[in-house]
């Protein structure tokens, strides 16, 4: 038997299936990785540095035998230094880089929850006004009364130096 109404039909139709993400925090913003991407969580441990890296390479730290690069998301944005706190943490995530799965840490202010973020709630990146450029940006969604900006970790990673924020009014 076949639904008569729009309003059956789309009832039978199942709704896609929430983005599953989680949120970290730099300076005030909430950000959100997907979690397919998450590798692990961890304190902050001893980076070494790397002499004549990029300015947003904090260094190297080993993760399970394996030389992981950690990279400093508050420099990569364009935003201030800030010091490590009890809160900071370093994301384990895997990336493809140059055609090639790469596994990299991000550094991030604080790690808050894994969340899942209905694609209902889910919008293209304005275009206007915003500070962040939107090619770094694959969606905002709505949680409540504030925003989380989920990031296209991808393109971040392959700007090389240009920082994820442009200057207000560009």
């Amino acid at each position: 038997m076949q639904p008569s109404s729009v309003t059956e039909r789309q009832a039978g139709q199942s709704s896609p299936a929430p983005l599953h993400v989680l949120t970290l925090g730099l300076d005030q913003e909430v950000f959100a990785l997907e979690t397919e991407r998450v590798l692990e969580v961890l304190d902050v441990v001893a980076v070494t540095t790397v002499p004549n890296a990029r300015r947003f390479i904090r260094g190297l730290i080993n993760v399970r035998g394996r030389v992981v690069p950690v990279t400093d998301l508050r420099s990569k944005f364009g935003m201030g230094d800030a010091p490590t706190t009890p809160d900071t943490r370093i994301i384990v995530i895997e990336v493809v880089l140059r055609g090639q799965l790469s596994t990299v840490g991000i550094l991030a202010d604080r790690v808050y929850e894994v969340a899942e973020l209905p694609h209902a709630s889910l919008e293209e990146t304005p275009r206007l006004g915003m500070t962040w450029r939107p090619e770094f940006i694959k969606s905002i969604g709505k949680r409540g009364d504030g925003f989380v900006i989920v990031l296209d970790i991808e393109k971040v990673f392959a700007s090389e130096e240009a920082p994820i924020s442009s200057p207000a009014g560009s």
